[in-house]
């Protein structure tokens, strides 16, 4: 046992619209201070010390994860051009292997390849075990063939801070070119394989201005295409399935715009402006061919809340609109892909995702149909105009992933690969519902659970739960299968989704009482949650533990302040507890685009009072009788700085929280460590700490 590291205090003192508030831990936001990287060195060692009786548990949990996953596998090939595309994995290794084998003329049926045997004709790509070598931390950004196959595009990261050093092979020497584009965002291939567009960031690492890079050239010469000067806006950009038009996209949490560059003419023109920026109307367009004419389909949020699909002319797209799929109340319009002949929609619907093809002649949409109450379901790999099949991914709480091709001609699912799981899984112990609790102001939020059916069903007895939320930026947390989260099914925990406003899962109004100067209704949903399960018996304050990553960070923390005594442990995964002193700053990285998310407290003193109400950080109560606290994060991060955990850690042990532990990975950024052996340690570090806290241990 170690004594909990004490950071220094030092007064600094924040000042706006009238209110002085004392920060003593700001002083931590100096990275590169010895006396910072000593304090976090203590944390990472009390950590350690705390959790080290938890060692036999955490190895054990690694090998449950570890024995259920094939290690050696592959993936289910995509056909592009004259190619299949795939990645395996090896068992020992961290990274995958991405691979390619020549496809045979008018073969749409991908190649059956078995784990460990020899695929013919196969030719590697990229080792990202290779890549990794040497460096503690690896992620690849983008990965990309050129059209006509025979350049190879990837862009490494080797910090965690997402900034990513685009490289080029060619693929019939395997010589690596010299045209290497350090610090983007990421980039892509021109349709003739001869240029790279790619994006930079400013100083605040918004994704601000496209560049054009031509193969054999010096990187100072590059072409600007495009630059955003609002601080509010990223830039992104694309090139259409058809292949005809480069699509600029600019775009705030709430407001987009977009432009084209035609391809058949000179790729460095000026972009076209498809519809001028409105505040508050965002959308986004797909290419088709309709009658032999360039059109237009379009989603949009203008004056439709839950979105609209809407088809114009290429030629003129701030001409007249003909509504191809109306906007309904409740049914989420979320994403349009054009094909050819078709256009796959993505929609959601009672809290469910939904995918449904929408025939160009009659504007009618056939959804298709799966047959799990619960599930997530969407288009997946594919790259081609025209092709067959119809690439799907599929999961649910008890189903593990799996890619079905939809047939086209028959309409048909044809299963291609589900995710092996090893040690003698069957789907069938396993069930999966959705309940639903009464929040304080009368609004039923659904709750996802899944649990193994040998230990009879949620409510017979008091059961460990683990209760995940997040709520935020309209992001739904849908159905999905978990390897890792075995381990807790079978000990008898329920695991549960806590679907609050702030997400996405019940439509746009979902998330639009969830925002803003209405987040509280984030947190107040949470507890009802919580509560719901104590009071309906399916678990007690005792047996429940909460977690949440990121926003869903924050989400943690409130819930800390405004419910303890419901909880026995909060894991919070890179989690924004110092909203306030983050959105003041907008020389902080991300901050002003965030203004659309919260708010801006800098000049508003209304936001300003509202945030600094719930920020975990500044409401941490003193005396409060807080339950177990686990908080990961990374130094690296530029989404979530770890300076807020490790500030909120400091403060909750001053106002006598108990038991907070704090873990600051020292080569890693917002996702965490890299490498599947690492990433299934780290899980098994915070499962086997969560074990502990209900008594699993």
């Amino acid at each position: 046992m170690t004594n909990a590291p004490i950071a220094a205090r030092r007064s600094q003192l924040r000042t706006h619209h009238g209110d002085v508030f004392d920060d003593p831990y700001e002083w931590m936001r100096e990275k590169e201070s010895p006396e910072l990287i000593s304090h976090l060195d203590a944390e990472n060692a009390h950590t350690d010390a705390m959790t080290a009786h938890l060692e036999p548990l955490r190895e054990q949990i690694f090998q449950e994860i570890k024995g259920r996953v094939q290690e050696t596998d592959l993936s289910v090939p995509t056909r592009r051009g004259d190619w299949w595309y795939y990645s395996r994995s090896e068992e020992g290794a961290q990274y995958s292997i991405h691979c390619r084998a020549a496809a045979a003329p008018d073969d749409w049926t991908p190649p059956v390849l078995e784990p460990g045997v020899p695929v013919p004709g196969e030719q590697i790509l990229l080792d990202g075990n290779a890549e990794a070598e040497g460096h503690e931390f690896f992620s690849l950004g983008s990965f990309a063939t050129s059209d006509d196959a025979t350049r190879l595009l990837w862009a490494p990261d080797y910090e965690g801070d997402e900034l990513y050093t685009i490289k080029v092979r060619d693929l019939t020497t395997g010589e690596t070119l010299a045209d290497e584009i350090p610090r983007t965002g990421g980039g892509f291939f021109t349709p003739d394989g001869n240029a790279i567009i790619y994006t930079t960031r400013d100083e605040a690492w918004r994704p601000d201005t496209l560049w054009l890079h031509r193969l054999g050239t010096d990187v100072a010469d590059d072409v600007k295409l495009f630059h955003e000067p609002d601080e509010r806006f990223w830039l992104g950009a694309g090139i259409t399935r058809s292949h005809r038009y480069l699509v600029i996209g600019v775009g705030s949490s709430v407001t987009s715009e977009e432009y084209l560059v035609d391809l058949a003419g000179d790729i460095t023109a000026e972009p076209r402006l498809v519809w001028p920026r409105t505040e508050g109307v965002e959308y986004s367009l797909e290419h088709a061919v309709v009658d032999g004419e360039d059109r237009l389909y379009i989603l949009h949020n203008d004056n439709a809340l839950d979105f609209e699909l809407v088809s114009v002319s290429a030629a003129d797209p701030r001409g007249q609109r003909r509504v191809v799929v109306p906007h309904t109340p409740g049914r989420r319009l979320l994403d349009a892909d054009c094909f050819r002949d078709f256009a796959v929609l993505a929609y959601r619907s009672e809290g469910l995702e939904r995918i449904g093809l929408l025939d160009y002649a009659t504007d009618t949409v056939e959804e298709l149909a799966f047959e799990e109450p619960l599930f997530s379901a969407w288009p997946a790999g594919n790259p081609e105009w025209h092709a067959p099949f119809l690439r799907l991914a599929y999961a649910s709480f008890v189903t593990p992933s799996t890619v079905y091709d939809l047939d086209l001609a028959t309409r048909d699912l044809v299963l291609r690969k589900r995710q092996p799981v090893l040690g003698g899984f069957e789907p069938g112990s396993y069930a999966q519902e959705r309940r639903w609790a009464t929040a304080s102001d009368g609004t039923r939020v659904p709750i996802s659970l899944v649990w193994k059916t040998s230990f009879g069903s949620p409510g017979d007895e008091t059961r460990p739960v683990h209760l995940y939320g997040y709520g935020s930026y309209e992001h739904s947390i849908d159905p999905g299968f978990s390897v890792a989260r075995l381990s807790e099914l079978d000990r008898g925990v329920i695991f549960a989704v806590a679907h609050v406003r702030g997400g996405g899962e019940m439509g746009r109004q979902w998330y639009e009482d969830g925002k803003l100067l209405a987040k509280k209704n984030t947190f107040t949903d949470f507890v009802a949650c919580a509560q719901h399960l104590i009071d309906s018996g399916v678990t007690s304050a005792d047996r429940l533990v909460a977690e949440g990553g990121s926003a869903g960070g924050l989400l943690m923390g409130a819930v800390a302040n405004l419910a303890p005594e419901a909880f026995a442990g909060i894991l919070a995964s890179v989690p924004f507890v110092d909203p306030l002193t983050s959105i003041l700053d907008p020389s902080l990285p991300l901050t002003v685009i965030e203004w659309d998310e919260w708010g801006d407290p800098l000049h508003g003193a209304d936001v300003y009072a509202y945030m600094k109400s719930y920020s975990p950080y500044e409401n941490v109560r003193e005396g409060a009788a807080y339950p177990r606290i686990l908080a990961m994060t990374s130094i690296n991060d530029t989404r979530v700085l770890y300076v807020e955990p490790a500030k909120w850690v400091a403060r909750l042990r001053e106002a006598g929280a108990a038991d907070v532990l704090l873990k600051c990975e020292m080569a890693a950024g917002h996702g965490g460590v890299s490498g599947r052996y690492n990433s299934w340690k780290e899980r098994a570090f915070e499962l086997a700490w969560m074990f502990d806290v209900l008594g699993l241990a």
